[in-house]
């Protein structure tokens, strides 16, 4: 089968994230498929953007994948030039429709994006081929801007997204959703009930077993030196933004000062530089801050904390369900989770890892810290297990590819 994968987003081990269109890609071209994905060529999640030396596009292989950057203007941020770039995208791949239908033939078009425009050329190129054509929701637009950035449904902007997202659901073949409580609201918005397959995001189970590296000697010392003092390390791994809500945690080790309690968190972003000015401030002595540490390093730095935490914000949003790798990671480390968050689903429950308490409530944390470090060594690493044994059995890339390929017609 050849499958044509439109994401604004995609990257690869070579240029970072987004890795989700690479590891999906990677398991059907290992199946025997062919994949094409098609990419902008700048991306504001990425590392490191292909360089096309000025030409339109540019065409090359990564581990079997087919990918096809194609050339857009340059952004920062979310206001008019990210606009511009990805209308700059939809409409290159419009213009390119034609060819792609002729050349690459594909039997499947996955429109996997953001934002739901790029149905429009993916439904064109879908129709041209004669192939099957599968929606991919990652969020909710134009939900996410309205509830999220306040803008309003009769916005001109909003209002085409609305136009994209019916369009999908009405012509689609096939939708899959990332988030698992979505069905009442598309089937609200045309979907019919037989379209919808949930395929969440995963892990890389090689990741866990080939590649992994010793921790940096600054991260290595510390977490040494806290074990030596007896301390119970609550970690944190991940990006310091707002939507990460840390002051709460930060508020937590406040309320437990003096306790052999130690707070780490690791690796970077927008909030970090304000997050260490708090903590020296309020004179936060039991949180420390890391450097982000490579990916082959992850497993030996989760492996190394007693709880591992993740926090959000009380958002009406997460009524959809929500499916953060970082969760992911921290369960295949096979650590106790707690995690604070109000959503439509529960993988913590689910799995049986960890404790789910309030969101943005610094006692509730202290509380599940509390009720974690109270339960036996050997309890704790039962939890832990089944966060592992729960990751391997149904999230991981292997078995997440089979399933998209089902929800496209595959056996």
């Amino acid at each position: 089968m050849d499958i044509l994968l439109i994401n604004h987003y995609a990257g690869s081990p070579r240029h970072g994230m987004e890795y989700r269109p690479y590891y999906l890609a990677r398991e059907w071209v290992r199946a025997g498929h062919r994949v094409r994905i098609m990419a902008s060529d700048n991306s504001h999640i990425r590392t490191h953007q292909p360089d096309l030396a000025g030409a339109p596009r540019l065409d090359e292989t990564i581990d079997g994948i087919e990918y096809s950057w194609l050339r857009t203007p340059a952004y920062r941020g979310n206001g008019i030039g990210r606009v511009r770039n990805m209308a700059s995208f939809v409409m290159n791949l419009y213009r390119d429709a034609s060819r792609l239908a002729r050349d690459f033939r594909p039997d499947v078009v996955i429109a996997s994006s953001t934002y739901p425009m790029d149905i429009w050329p993916a439904h064109r190129i879908a129709r041209l081929a004669g192939a099957r054509l599968l929606f991919e929701v990652h969020d909710l637009w134009p939900l996410s801007p309205m509830e999220l950035g306040g803008m309003s449904k009769w916005h001109p902007f909003i209002m085409l997204v609305q136009q994209a997202e019916d369009f999908a659901y009405r012509n689609a073949d096939s939708v899959v959703s990332i988030l698992p409580k979505v069905r009442e609201y598309m089937e609200s918005r045309g979907l019919a009930p037989d379209k919808l397959h949930l395929v969440t995001n995963g892990i890389d189970p090689a990741e866990w077993h080939d590649t992994v590296c010793e921790l940096p000697e600054e991260a290595g010392n510390l977490l040494a030196r806290l074990r030596a003092q007896g301390m119970a390390v609550v970690g944190y791994a991940g990006n310091h933004g707002v939507s990460n809500a840390l002051d709460n945690l930060l508020d937590a080790a406040r309320l437990v000062r003096g306790e052999p309690i130690a707070f780490v968190l690791v690796g970077s972003g927008p909030e970090k530089t304000r997050l260490q000015q708090r903590a020296a401030l309020e004179n936060l002595s039991n949180i420390w801050f890391l450097e982000p540490v490579s990916k082959r390093a992850i497993p030996s730095l989760l492996r190394s904390f007693d709880i591992a935490y993740i926090g959000w914000h009380r958002q009406p949003l997460y009524r959809f369900g929500i499916a953060p790798n970082k969760l992911m990671d921290y369960m295949m480390a096979a650590r106790p989770v707690l995690h604070a968050v109000a959503a439509g689903n529960d993988p913590v429950s689910e799995a049986g890892c960890g404790l789910t308490v309030e969101p943005e409530s610094p006692q509730a944390v202290v509380e599940g810290i509390s009720r974690l470090l109270a339960l036996d060594a050997n309890e704790r690493r039962a939890m832990g297990q089944r966060g592992k044994a729960f990751v391997l059995e149904n999230l991981t890339y292997p078995v997440l590819g089979k399933r998209f390929l089902a929800a496209c017609g595959m056996p």
